[in-house]
């Protein structure tokens, strides 16, 4: 496992490459290149972290939050604020205690996003990583909207080594839940996955099924801790955060997975959904492999963008 973790570190820090490129190396000419702290020092590296798609809001917070770190600590050599600007994105960034209380619990995911984003596939490496932690995993395959779904889940299942339920197309989503809530209780699952459509042109029909899926939960399995989450491509920037505040009008989001982490200079993103949204990043991926969907890690992550060793790989 430990193996596994600095690999992923690993392609952490190549998939951020790009991201690091347009924010960092920008960054460290402006650490270099000012001789003391002043509005321009503040605002060239303001200017960078917004191009970055970190976003202003986030980045006003990160900017303050330095001024502050600066003023009380005295600092007045540029090159010293490097670490204090890592610790202000970490900081951000903090998923806080409680993000992975289903994961210890009998729980139901739901799982949400437009077609395209990696949503089927996410929800297989899902089940492979919850698999891998010794817990017994049931898949709904709830997205009935898009023809090769079933199919494509059926596949990551049987990857992934655990239970599939559903997969017809045209087939009623809050009926597939049904039946797979049925066979999590007779299975005596640990968690339920359940891949549900992503329409955000049609948010009415989305919000009825996801109402009459969340409905059926609440009858059938109350006993079951319900987490939802958003899965958003990393390579579309600010629109990735779009998408997130209008899932999070229809449904009560508990979490980000962000995919396609890799090769995108938009990496910035997943400092700015947490901050601007209040939603935390709770996986992320960088490839195509089972195990290439991990928990987020604040510190890795911005470690991997900063390029900065992996103490605890």
């Amino acid at each position: 496992m430990a193996e596994e973790k600095v690999g992923f570190f690993k392609r952490l820090v190549n998939g951020l490459t790009k991201t690091r490129d347009s924010i960092v190396a920008g960054i460290d000419s402006i650490f270099s290149g000012y001789s003391n702290i002043d509005d321009d020092f503040y605002e060239e590296i303001e200017e960078i972290l917004v191009m970055g798609d970190i976003g202003i809001n986030t980045t006003t917070k990160i900017i303050d939050h330095l001024k502050e770190r600066v003023a009380e600590e005295h600092i007045t050599d540029p090159a010293e604020c490097k670490q204090l600007l890592i610790e202000s994105i970490k900081k951000q960034m903090d998923v806080g205690d409680t993000a992975y209380e289903f994961e210890n619990r009998k729980s139901v995911v739901l799982v949400i996003g437009v077609n395209g984003v990696g949503k089927t596939t996410s929800v297989g490496k899902l089940a492979g990583l919850l698999k891998d932690q010794g817990k017994k995993v049931v898949l709904a395959a709830a997205d009935t909207f898009r023809a090769a779904a079933g199919e494509q889940l059926t596949e990551w299942a049987h990857r992934a080594g655990v239970d599939i339920i559903g997969g017809q197309n045209g087939a009623d989503p809050a009926s597939i839940v049904y039946d797979a809530v049925a066979a999590a209780k007779a299975r005596n699952a640990d968690v339920l996955i359940c891949d549900t459509a992503g329409r955000l042109h049609n948010k009415k029909n989305l919000m009825e099924e996801l109402h009459k899926i969340y409905r059926i939960l609440e009858k059938e399995y109350p006993e079951a801790y319900l987490e939802t989450l958003v899965v958003l491509d990393g390579t579309t920037g600010q629109n990735a955060l779009q998408q997130a505040r209008q899932f999070a009008e229809v449904a009560n989001v508990t979490g980000i997975i962000l995919t396609k982490l890799d090769g995108t200079a938009k990496g910035g993103i997943a400092v700015a959904i947490q901050s601007e949204l209040d939603i935390p990043v709770k996986y992320i991926g960088v490839g195509e492999s089972i195990h290439d969907l991990q928990k987020f890690d604040a510190d890795q992550f911005v470690n991997a963008l900063f390029h900065t060793s992996e103490e605890n790989a």
